[in-house]
This record gives C-alpha cells, sequence and structure tokens, in this order.
C-alpha cells in the first residue's frame, strides 16, 4: 500500500517536471517571420535573427523584435518652399522606406530605432525627408518642378540616401503627388504656350478653310466640266447604240429568213430521205420475213416427218400390238374350242384371223397415207418459198424503175406542199423569165431534178451503178412459150414428194 502511493506521487512529480520543462523551453524559445528581425542581447552579446528562431536564456539574455516591413508616410510639409526664382510653392510627396536586410544594416537600424514607437520613427524619418526637399526645391524652378518631376524625385532619392544609410535604412521609392502655389505662377505659367498654341490653330484652321474653298471650287467645276462631258459621251453612246441596234435588228431579220429557207429546203428532203430509207427499209424487212417464214417452214417440215414418225411407231405399238394379243386370245380360245368342235374351231379361228390380218392391214394404209399427204403439203409450201425467193432475185430493172417513178409524186408534193400555207406573194420584177413566179416554179423545178442527187448523197448509194446491178429486162416470150415454161420447171420440184412417198 505505501509502495503504491509512493509510485504515484513520483509518476505525478514527474509529470508535473515535464510540463513546466516544456513551458519553460517554449517561453525561452523565441522565433520571429521573415517580416521581422529578432535582436538577442546578454550574454555573448548581440545576435540578428530574421526568419526564424533562438533560444533566450531568462535574465542573462533579453530579446526585442524588430519591424521589417515596408514604411509608407506623405511628405507635406506646413509651409511653403521657396525655388530658385523665389517662388513659394507646396509639394506634396509620399515615400516608401523600410530597414535594409543585412545585419548590419539591422543592427544600425536598432540602434536608432529599437524602442521607439512607429509614429516616433516616422516623425523622425520624414524631418530627414523634408528637409532634403527643401534644399532640392531651393535649387530648382518652377518650371522644372511642374514639367521635370522624375528630376525631383530622382535628386531627392540620392540626396536621402547617405543620410537613411547611416541609420540602416533606404529609400524604395519617393513620388511627387502635387505641387501648387498661392500666387497662380503654376496655373499662369502655361498661359503664353496655351495662347500660341490656340493662334497657330486659328491660323491653321483659316488656313484649312480657305484651301478647302478654293479645292471645293475647283472640284466643282471639274465635276460640272466632267458631267457634261459624260452627257455628250452618252448621247453619242446612246445614238450608236441605236444605230447598232437597228443594224443587228435588219441582219438578224434577213439571217432568220435565210435560215427559216433553209430549215425548209432541209425539212423537205430529210421528210423525203426518210421516205426513201423507208421503202429500202420496208424491202428489207420483207426479204428478212420470207427468210425467217422459209426456216419457220423448215422446222415444220422437220416437225411434221417426227410427227408422222411418231403417229407410225404409236399405231405399231397400240393396233399392230392389239391386234397380236388379239389373235393370240383368240387362239387360245379357238384352241379350247377345237378340242370341244374340231372343224368349228378351225373355220372360226380362220376366220378370225383373215378379219383381224384385214384390220391390221387397213389401220396401217390409212397412217401411211395420213404421213403421205402431210408430207407432200410441206414440200409443197417450201417449194413456193422457193418460188418467192427467186421472185425477188429476178426483180428486174423495169420495176425498180416503177418503184422510183411511183414515188416521184410524193416528192414532188412534199416540196411544193409549203406553197399552200402562203396566203399571199407580192413580186417585185422588172420582167424577164427568171424573175417573179417563172422563178419559183423554175426552182421548184430544179429541186425535182436534183432528186437523183439528192437520194445518192442521203443513202450513200451510186444510183446508175445500182440500177446497173439490177437485172436487165428479159425478152418477151410468146404466151406458149410462157405457159410451158412453169410446168417444166413444176414437173421436177413435184418429183421429189412422189419419190418420198
Amino acid at each position: 500500500m505505501f509502495g503504491n502511493t509512493m509510485g504515484m506521487a513520483v509518476g505525478i512529480g514527474l509529470a508535473v517536471f515535464l510540463i513546466i520543462l516544456v513551458y519553460g523551453m517554449a517561453t525561452i524559445y523565441r522565433k520571429v517571420g521573415p517580416n521581422q528581425a529578432l535582436i538577442v542581447y546578454g550574454l555573448g552579446g548581440t545576435q540578428i535573427v530574421t526568419g526564424g528562431g533562438k533560444m533566450v536564456i531568462p535574465m542573462i539574455q533579453t530579446a526585442r523584435e524588430l519591424s521589417l516591413e515596408l514604411m509608407s508616410f506623405d511628405v507635406a510639409p506646413h509651409q511653403a518652399f521657396y525655388t530658385v526664382q523665389g517662388v513659394a510653392v507646396t509639394v506634396e510627396a509620399v515615400t516608401q522606406i523600410k530597414v535594409k536586410s543585412d545585419h548590419e544594416s539591422i543592427k544600425t537600424a536598432a540602434e536608432q530605432f529599437l524602442t521607439k514607437e512607429p509614429v516616433e520613427r516616422e516623425g523622425m524619418i520624414r524631418l530627414v525627408v523634408e528637409g532634403h526637399l527643401r534644399g532640392i526645391v531651393g535649387q530648382m524652378t518652377v518650371e522644372q518642378i511642374v514639367k521635370q518631376p522624375e528630376m525631383l524625385s530622382e535628386k531627392v532619392r540620392s540626396t536621402c540616401a547617405e543620410d537613411l544609410n547611416k541609420m540602416g535604412l533606404e529609400v524604395v521609392s519617393f513620388t511627387i503627388k502635387e505641387v501648387r502655389d498661392s500666387n497662380d505662377y503654376i496655373a499662369n505659367m502655361g498661359k503664353p504656350d496655351v495662347a500660341r498654341i490656340k493662334r497657330d490653330a486659328d491660323v491653321a484652321i483659316a488656313e484649312a478653310e480657305r484651301d478647302t474653298a478654293i479645292k471645293r471650287a475647283i472640284y466643282l467645276r471639274e465635276s460640272a466640266q466632267a458631267k457634261a462631258q459624260a452627257d455628250l459621251e452618252r448621247v453619242q453612246a446612246e445614238t450608236a447604240s441605236a444605230a447598232q441596234q437597228a443594224a443587228s435588228v435588219r441582219d438578224l431579220e434577213v439571217k432568220k429568213a435565210d435560215y427559216q429557207a433553209i430549215v425548209s429546203k432541209q425539212k423537205a428532203t430529210a421528210d423525203k430521205a426518210y421516205d426513201i430509207q423507208a421503202n429500202v427499209m420496208q424491202q428489207q424487212v420483207i426479204a428478212e420475213q420470207v427468210r425467217i417464214e422459209r426456216v419457220q417452214r423448215e422446222e415444220q417440215i422437220k416437225v411434221q416427218d417426227a410427227e408422222i414418225q411418231r403417229r407410225e411407231r404409236e399405231l405399231t405399238a397400240t393396233v399392230l400390238k392389239n391386234a397380236e394379243f388379239e389373235r393370240q386370245r383368240i387362239e387360245q380360245l379357238a384352241e379350247a374350242e377345237r378340242q370341244r368342235l374340231a372343224i368349228e374351231a378351225t373355220g372360226r379361228a380362220e376366220a378370225t384371223r383373215v378379219e383381224a390380218s384385214g384390220q391390221a392391214d387397213a389401220i396401217r394404209a390409212t397412217g401411211l397415207a395420213e404421213a403421205d399427204a402431210i408430207k407432200a403439203k410441206g414440200f409443197a409450201e417450201a417449194e413456193a418459198m422457193n418460188v418467192k425467193a427467186e421472185a425477188f432475185q429476178e426483180y428486174n430493172q423495169a420495176a425498180v424503175l416503177d418503184k422510183l417513178l411511183s414515188g416521184l409524186p410524193d416528192v414532188v408534193r412534199a416540196i411544193s406542199d409549203p406553197l399552200k400555207s402562203v396566203d399571199k406573194i407580192t413580186v417585185l420584177s422588172t420582167g424577164g423569165d427568171t424573175t417573179g413566179m417563172n422563178k419559183i416554179t423554175n426552182d421548184i423545178g430544179k429541186m425535182i431534178v436534183q432528186l437523183p442527187a439528192l437520194f445518192e448523197t442521203l443513202a450513200g448509194v451510186d444510183l446508175k451503178q445500182f440500177l446497173a446491178s439490177v437485172p436487165q429486162i428479159k425478152p418477151q416470150h410468146s404466151k406458149k412459150d410462157s405457159d410451158s415454161a412453169p410446168v417444166v420447171d413444176a414437173e421436177p420440184k413435184a418429183a421429189p414428194p412422189s419419190a418420198d412417198a
């Protein structure tokens, strides 16, 4: 029990000692920020700490803080300063001053201001700056102070720098805020320049207005002259344009008339060429149809031959075989009856056999006759197609001429049809056969005469060579010869069907 009490007392005492030790350590350890300097003096001499901390031993060491922050205050003397001209002026400025960062300057500033309040410190610095400002203003004119304030500021900084350096301080900036006087010297200082500038401005304005009026008059005169010249040129251009338009309209009407005549002529030529080409194509179509019909007939003959063979096989497969089956059946019946009645069965069997044989022969003969008829019809149609083809091949010169001559009225009618749409023709003529209505009829006659040449141009065929290639007209024969010739030709052509039959 007693041991426990002693241990608890020792623990409490140890804790209290630790607390006192920590508190004491915190109390004797002093620290400052980068905007302050810690001045430690006593045992060990004077020590300066910036932006850090240091142990300060109580009773043998003492520490004070010195601010390193920028000090900004107005410099506004209550009394006026006299310039080198003897003019009293009041100069208001603002300055920024701080303690230098090196330890030597901090130590010097501590010697001067460590126990001073900020107001006392600023008052002492302001007195130094105002004193130097008074001396510098006394060496300058009002014009220099007003027009060159940066020169005044630079002189103040350079003059104050030496004295402030002895206090461990430096001038960061010195700026003139306002310069004024009680005699309106500064206000009247610029009036001569203002009057001169105003006078020069008035003169320049008057000269500009004069030059403007002169140039305006010149421009108006030139504009009037240019406008008159432009109106004259416009009238001339409009006159020339109207003349050109009239000539263009005249030329256009003449060209329209010429083109219309050419178009009408080409249209008539194209229409007739179309008819001619249509006739040629019609002949080619007829020839092609004849060839197609001939091929169709040949194919039909082949089909009919195959049909005849099929019918023969069908007759053989149906009638003859049935007859054979019937004969065998009858023979079997007859054989059975023969066993019962030999004479009667033999007679009946003979009669039945003869009758079946007759029917089979009759059916075979009918089928062969139908096949021969179909075959003969096919040969006849094929022969007709050959005769028609030979007739086209023997299309002689007279027939060709007949076709060409029979088409001439249609061509002449197509050429003269445009005259039907003419209501009235006015002819101005001085006489002669080549003018007036004779000229129109002569032109139509010449166009008709040129049709063969037109046919050759459009069809690309020489008409003379074409007529020469057509068979000539054969000499006329007597009626007897003409009647007998086809008979001779027909006999050999009819021979093949008979041979086939």
